[in-house]
């Protein structure tokens, strides 16, 4: 059974706030911390962070022995936007659900759970946190790994390693 890797896109794939070491050459980054951008710009109807999204993680991403679902608050606008920039097929979409009401618990963990029903998963966010690990680790009959993407950096190279280990 092909384990899932339910991916975020804020954070993960376009990242946002404050670059460390940015224009240092040892992320990538532009002097000034700016985030890299790339072409085509984004449709005034859509967020102007898109342009943030490198068209390099597609490949990345397909290469990845799992099956994608994306896990963010983009919901249909992921299959819109994001998928056609980073040459991706249509993804199947978790829907959002009412979850419980858990101090400390990521609002999505509960749903992604349950959409795994039982499956390997990865989970790759910038708000996984301690309490979402415990409260996979009771209630998920599956391996699963919740992983943390800096979101001033997005996925990088570690981040892809990780991912590519943990499925081997």
């Amino acid at each position: 059974m092909t384990a899932l890797l339910f991916l975020d896109v804020d954070g993960p794939l376009i990242p946002f706030g404050a670059r460390d070491g940015a224009g240092d050459g040892t992320r990538g980054g532009a002097g000034g911390g700016a985030h890299p951008t790339y072409p085509p710009a984004p449709p005034a109807s859509v967020s102007p962070l898109l342009a943030r999204l490198d068209p390099a993680h597609g490949a990345r991403l397909a290469a990845l022995p799992y099956e994608l679902v994306w896990a963010t608050t983009w919901e249909a606008d992921a299959n819109a936007w994001v998928a056609p920039r980073l040459g991706l097929p249509e993804l199947p979409l978790v829907a959002w659900t009412d979850g419980p009401e858990v101090p400390g618990l990521h609002w999505k963990t509960p749903a992604l759970v349950a959409w795994a029903a039982g499956r390997p998963f990865v989970w790759v966010d910038d708000e996984v946190g301690d309490v979402d690990r415990a409260w996979v680790a009771d209630r998920h009959r599956g391996r699963a790994l919740l992983h943390r993407v800096d979101p001033r950096y997005g996925l990088g190279d570690a981040d892809y390693a990780v991912l590519a280990a943990w499925a081997g």
